[in-house]
């Protein structure tokens, strides 16, 4: 499922209970002294050439890439450049090569497999590497020479993919970009800046994604703002287009992996299953009841990727949007035995994460492969053999990510309601389940999810319920019909 950040203001109520959640959920606090060591050391001895790799790098410092990131990011996987040519695009994508730090078998190796991704909390970032790889050493920071791999993605005038490469390069980040500062400057860009190519290749791509069926799902996250009397205020913020024009790169990107390892009989897939029709006609209802207009004839991916959240209605709606999209997992080949059902069905493609090394453990051992399969080699051992347990590791991890972005967001609408003890408020039904004599609510202000009992719940019905408790403790909210 796509993720659901919560944003706050430093403030103890919540900083306190962000701690507790993570000590309860046993989210690393820190690394070892040896394993901090090694990373210090991994960085003052400079890029190598992993074992069993291809030892070409290219020059390619004279690519005027850029990175357009959130505001303040200093763990920089990705750079983007392009060029138009009278047929098309060529897009250059620069991924941060973590494998030339970190070393198969070293204590920084075992670390990220236990570890598995970076985790987001409101008030901090728990890293998969240490501090002096991912925010140093093997970040894509402005103005630094760093070893990159390499996409070299060739397109035609509608977007679509003609070949793809990839190569061990060393790079320089020319600029850093928030979101914000780049949106404002798309609409001065010169026509042919890398800038104004990321508006025209990323609209391209979103439109080949809608022939796809894709579903392009703009969840919004959640924020908590101060009030001018300093209480708070829980509500949805919208993404920015540029945000979207620069995934759409990364989608790229994925896509033409996949081709390749497929290609090549061997890789590490991102797969999601068809969303089953109980849970796509549990969101026909709660369309309804959101008084969000879905027409019989309109299929799941294009209504979901016609919607904005610039009402509390319709954002409510994307984030139960998103149950559409559970399932997700990796499924890693070899030997040229492609897996029974490799595609993903919110990208209508087959796919593969490999462009955030620095927060995702699986994309290291995967670009490896991509390398050696690009330079008609084979591919070094050690990233061949990590395929057999990487979905299991990638599985463990993502579990662990979703409990606690669920546990952040249950916490912070806990605390948010807590004042509120006594009110009521207007929801929507958005599940009956009897047998377990319970049902699913959704507010519509604050748009929090909530459950019931099912006795007396109609679906697609519009209720009044009363706030009985809210005991952010436990994380939890209690609700009953008025």
């Amino acid at each position: 499922m796509p993720r659901q950040f919560v944003r706050c203001p430093p403030d103890p109520t919540f900083t306190a209970g962000f701690r507790r959640i993570r000590d309860q959920l046993d989210v690393p606090a820190s690394f070892s002294d040896e394993v901090l060591q090694a990373a210090v050391d991994a960085v003052a001895a400079g890029p190598r050439i992993p074992p069993g790799s291809h030892d070409a790098v290219i020059d390619a410092r004279h690519i005027d890439l850029m990175a357009i990131d959130p505001h303040g990011s200093t763990d920089l996987d990705q750079a983007f450049s392009a060029r138009r040519h009278a047929d098309g695009f060529t897009v250059f994508y620069a991924i941060a090569d973590v494998a030339a730090l970190v070393m198969p078998g070293s204590v920084i190796d075992s670390e990220a497999r236990q570890r598995g991704l970076t985790l987001y909390s409101p008030d901090l970032r728990t890293s998969l590497h240490p501090e002096s790889i991912n925010e140093d050493g093997a970040s894509l920071l402005e103005g630094r020479d760093r070893r990159a791999l390499l996409w070299t993605i060739r397109l035609d005038d509608h977007g679509e993919i003609i070949d793809a490469r990839l190569e061990r390069a060393d790079v320089r980040n020319r600029r850093q970009l928030s979101y914000r500062r780049a949106q404002t400057e798309v609409a001065t860009a010169p026509p042919d800046s890398p800038l104004a190519l990321l508006e025209e290749i990323g609209r391209l791509r979103q439109a080949r994604e809608a022939e796809r069926g894709a579903v392009s799902l703009d969840l919004p996250d959640q924020e908590v703002v101060r009030r001018a009397d300093g209480s708070f205020e829980l509500i949805y913020d919208e993404s920015l287009p540029i945000e979207n024009w620069n995934a759409q790169i990364s989608l790229l990107t994925g896509i033409a992996a996949s081709r390749i390892m497929l290609a090549g009989g061997a890789g590490l897939l991102r797969t999601l299953p068809e969303p089953d029709p109980r849970t796509v006609g549990r969101l026909r209802r709660t369309a309804r009841a959101l008084g969000v207009g879905w027409a019989d004839h309109v299929s799941y991916a294009e209504r979901i990727g016609r919607l904005s959240p610039d009402t509390p209605e319709r954002a409510a709606m994307l984030s139960q949007a998103a149950s559409g999209l559970r399932g997700a997992g990796y499924v890693a080949f070899r030997d040229h035995e492609p897996p029974t059902h490799p595609r993903h069905s919110a990208i209508a493609s087959t796919y593969a994460h490999v462009t955030a090394p620095l927060r995702r453990l699986c994309d290291r051992f995967a670009n490896e492969i991509l390398l050696a399969q690009c330079a008609d080699r084979a591919a070094p051992t050690w990233a061949v053999e990590a395929l057999e347990e990487l979905p299991s590791l990638m599985g463990a991890a993502k579990s662990r990510d979703r409990n606690l972005e669920r546990a952040l967001v249950d916490y912070v609408e806990a605390v948010m309601l807590a004042p509120r003890v006594g009110e009521s408020f207007t929801a929507v039904v958005t599940d009956v389940d009897s047998r377990r004599d319970r049902g699913r609510i959704q507010l519509r202000d604050p748009a929090v999810v909530a459950r019931l009992p099912a006795d007396g719940l109609k679906l697609g019905a519009e209720v009044t319920v009363v706030l009985e408790g809210s005991d952010p403790d436990e994380r939890r909210v209690e609700f009953s019909l008025a």
